[in-house]
């Protein structure tokens, strides 16, 4: 346990503990039973969600089918401030992205969310809507692990690395050929790349709550600084492939009314587009971050051009 977390962790334990709490795998993740999730939970039982999240990465919760839109971003204000996605735009009068299987919403590829931006968000709170019969279950791997998992030298390496992530990536390409709606992808992705937007993050950050260090990549990492975009792509996917070990992942079988709250700071997910033509939804509200620093305490910086950022910041005000 890092001294910070240690630091603050003693006081609240027998907070966590009054939590019914079911691991869901080695490394990350945990199902929280006997709660019913509202903008309105007691401070101690907050307290005691915070800190089994810092713990396990990934909590689940099943039967919240009393969450509506409001419900879900009175929930997520308990975190913190709500940002909208800064491209694809919310749901009428509210924070939430959708997630429309039918309208390109598929993401069939391991990311964190939103790293094309300097201040990405801490947490992410996901809700089941539409849920096929069969497959489309959500993977999510502790980049935390995937960091400590390293040899010496290769932590060396990655704590002096420094990356560019943009929202440029082609999820179009990263279906399979066999996907029904390739229109909807189109279109899908001509909305989340209309403002092109990148930030440079160190490859591996520490986070602020826990002093833990964890790896920064996933899809929205583009090219190592300093590097050139063939070693770049050696390199990130050396360091990757860390991650996605299977003993450093959980995966989730959703049904309708489950929500899944995660460190977005820890972790990366994969939501598997194997489902056809069955209808899912999803949908989602962040948690407002902070600046990322790395091991040298160098933090993050904003790449996005002037005008762009200004299009940006008028759309989500």
């Amino acid at each position: 346990m890092s001294a910070i977390l240690s630091s603050v962790a003693p006081a609240q334990d027998a907070q966590a503990h009054e939590l019914d709490i079911v691991r869901q795998a080695g490394h990350i993740g945990a199902e929280v039973r006997g709660v019913r999730l509202s903008g309105t939970l007691q401070p101690e039982v907050f307290g005691a969600i915070k800190v089994a999240l810092f713990k396990h990465k990934v909590l689940f919760f099943r039967g919240q089918q009393h969450l509506d839109d409001a419900q879900q971003e009175a929930f997520g204000r308990l975190w913190g401030e709500l940002v909208p996605h800064p491209t694809v735009p919310s749901r009428d009068g509210t924070r939430l992205l959708e997630l429309d299987s039918r309208h390109g919403g598929r993401a069939n590829s391991w990311h964190t969310d939103v790293t094309f931006e300097v201040a990405y968000p801490q947490v992410s709170i996901l809700r089941a809507v539409v849920i096929p019969a069969y497959g489309g279950d959500t993977v999510w791997a502790n980049t935390v692990a995937a960091y400590d998992s390293l040899p010496d030298d290769l932590k060396a390496l990655a704590d002096r690395l420094r990356a560019i992530h943009g929202n440029d990536y082609d999820y179009a390409a990263a279906r399979s050929p066999s996907d029904l709606d390739e229109e909807g992808a189109r279109r899908y992705r001509e909305v989340f790349t209309r403002r092109l937007l990148e930030a440079e993050h160190p490859v591996v950050r520490v986070h602020p709550e826990t002093g833990e260090r964890s790896l920064v990549l996933g899809h929205f990492a583009k090219k190592l600084v300093g590097h050139s975009t063939n070693d770049s792509g050696h390199l990130l996917s050396v360091l990757q492939s860390h991650v996605h070990r299977l003993e450093h992942t959980v995966r989730w079988r959703w049904t309708q009314g489950d929500v899944a709250i995660w460190d977005n700071r820890a972790t990366q997910h994969y939501a598997i587009n194997d489902y056809g033509d069955q209808h899912r939804v999803v949908r989602r509200v962040t948690v407002a971050g902070d600046v990322p620093f790395g091991v040298d305490g160098a933090k993050s910086v904003d790449r996005t051009a002037p005008a762009v950022r200004a299009a940006t910041a008028g759309a989500a005000a």
